[in-house]
């Protein structure tokens, strides 16, 4: 086993249910930090991305991503979910709800594939992205800003 140091970011491939659960749930609660740099540190240094028409290479890329991301999409919350996994490699799909600077409101859904290094650390994120308008009065993610409290439903209790 790989001893845990600041490259090496557990649970570690080969992924059981139990591990790919708990991978998904601690990337949800970075992206919910709303921290770039925080973030970034569950991708390996040249981690590739293909985030919608976008393509980022490396930790710098995915923090300048970020921060453009998180000026545009206010008040975001967001909740994933595992939908397969084998070996180093985990499907999830997700939704997350924000605002933009005029007050409009927006769920965002969709898809990602991940492959991991070793160590734990995110190789390739490969995310499919669909936005839909939606009243504040649709809006189901309500919890305060930062980590989705243990309680509250996640995509398939929703409905979504």
């Amino acid at each position: 086993m790989v001893s845990q140091t600041m490259s090496t970011r557990p649970p570690l491939p080969p992924f059981s249910a139990e591990t790919a659960r708990e991978k998904v749930r601690l990337a949800e609660d970075a992206w919910n930090s709303r921290e770039p740099a925080r973030v970034a540190l569950g991708y390996t240094e040249d981690s590739r991305w293909r985030n919608r028409a976008e393509f980022i290479n490396g930790r710098e890329e995915i923090i300048a991503f970020l921060k453009r991301k998180w000026s545009r999409e206010l008040d975001y919350r967001l909740i994933k979910e595992i939908w397969t996994f084998a070996a180093n490699r985990i499907a999830v799909r997700f939704a997350y709800e924000w605002h933009d600077d005029s007050g409009n409101w927006f769920r965002s859904y969709g898809n990602e594939n991940w492959e991991f290094d070793e160590n734990g650390l995110m190789r390739r994120r490969l995310a499919s992205i669909n936005d839909l308008p939606i009243s504040e009065s649709e809006r189901k993610f309500r919890w305060p800003l930062g980590r989705r409290p243990d309680d509250h439903p996640g995509l398939s209790e929703l409905g979504l």
